[in-house]
């Protein structure tokens, strides 16, 4: 068992999946972009999940500028905003029951490497933020994960969080703002030697409640 105060959590890979709908949101919006015009598949999607703004360009648009490319990143993220308050994401399995048992011990909050917009996009097309205590992002704030997560802990009294992320960057970001991990084994990244769930609901086996 772990023991802990609150719960934060990663929110692609980790509460949501919407690799399908980005991949073809983005497709779509390319159409119009001649200079990023290419193919993308829900592969290359899963494959940038958890990822910076400016790491994800690089990697899905190596050729163009830091500039162009966030400016091609700003509208993506309205585009795939607008796309998601509509049609939401795919949440993983018995999502929201956990989510209602989790709150009733402990607050919870998401930090995320996203737009400023997306965060709320998760809430208002599933009707979650009532769960929920507080959220960060990079796009609002400008920092590095790591960071958010000890500024939401911080702003909310938090004294033993735990982090709940599904890739090695979720991992190295709890490590960063000294905070102990847990792998969420049924998302996107392969993080081992930590505790992990192969489901949402697995937390409330593994946590203290």
């Amino acid at each position: 068992m772990i023991k802990c105060d609150s719960v934060l959590f990663d929110l692609d890979g980790t509460l949501w999946d919407t690799t399908a709908a980005l991949a073809k949101v983005w497709q779509q919006a390319l159409m119009d972009e001649p200079d990023a015009r290419r193919e993308l598949t829900q592969a290359d999607i899963a494959g940038i999940m958890g990822m910076t703004s400016v790491e994800l360009m690089h990697k899905l648009f190596p050729h163009l500028s830091d500039q162009r490319g966030a400016e091609l990143f700003d509208r993506l993220c309205i585009i795939e905003d607008d796309y998601l308050r509509q049609h939401g994401g795919i949440l993983y399995e018995d999502l929201e029951e956990t989510l209602r048992v989790l709150s009733e011990k402990f607050p919870l909050a998401i930090v995320s490497n996203c737009g400023p917009g997306y965060i709320p996009t998760f809430f208002e097309a599933h009707g979650l933020e009532k769960y929920f205590a507080d959220w960060e992002c990079i796009g609002r704030t400008g920092l590095q994960k790591g960071e958010n997560i000890r500024l939401v802990s911080e702003r909310n009294s938090f004294k033993a969080p735990v982090y709940v992320g599904d890739t090695s960057m979720d991992q190295a970001a709890a490590e960063a703002a000294g905070v102990p991990f847990i792998f969420a084994a049924y998302g996107f990244g392969n993080v081992e030697g930590f505790p992990s769930v192969d489901r949402p609901a697995g937390l409330l086996e593994l946590l203290d409640l």
